[in-house]
């Protein structure tokens, strides 16, 4: 298999990270954040680690702010990049990425293509700040329902998944 770049998104608890470690058990997967950066500064003055509107509310606005001061999330995303082509075991590199101009900002700065896969889950609420709120603002190539069970997920987002990869 190619190393393949898929910048996955969705709102808060739409199952994002579980999707990636149920790839990662049938394919050598890491995943990534543009938020990790802004998550270990926010550690260093205050923020424990909640995940309440307040505190998603903070990281986003965060985030934003050292977008456009520095680029820190998108450089910290290239850096990752570069280990990712590196690195001879790894296959997919998960991205995960909120904010649509962010998302087109990366693949800009890419020299290769990506997919773009929105996981979608029925029933999830507002977040009361805009990189969550409007996570679903986007021209996806892929996108995913998660309505299955957990114990069902596993084999039906693997059989997606197969499909989509052709």
């Amino acid at each position: 298999m190619d190393k393949t770049v898929i910048i996955i998104n969705g709102k808060g608890g739409a199952g994002k990270d579980t999707i990636c470690d149920i790839v990662s058990k049938h394919i050598n997967a890491i995943s990534v954040s543009s938020i990790t950066p802004i998550k270990e500064i926010a550690k260093q003055y205050g923020w424990n680690g909640e995940k309440d509107n307040k505190s998603r509310r903070f990281l986003a606005d965060l985030k934003k702010a050292f977008s456009e001061y520095n680029d820190l999330p998108t450089t910290y995303l290239l850096e990752q990049y570069t280990e990712f082509i590196n690195d001879a075991k790894t296959e997919i590199m998960f991205v995960h990425i909120r904010e649509a101009d962010e998302i087109l900002h990366f693949i800009d700065k890419l020299p290769t293509s990506v997919l773009t896969l929105y996981i979608d889950r029925p029933g999830l609420g507002k977040y009361d700040n805009e990189s969550d709120d409007n996570a679903d603002k986007f021209n996806y190539d892929l996108k995913y329902v998660n309505d299955k069970p957990l114990e069902m997920l596993e084999d039906d987002f693997m059989r997606f998944f197969a499909k989509a990869l052709q």
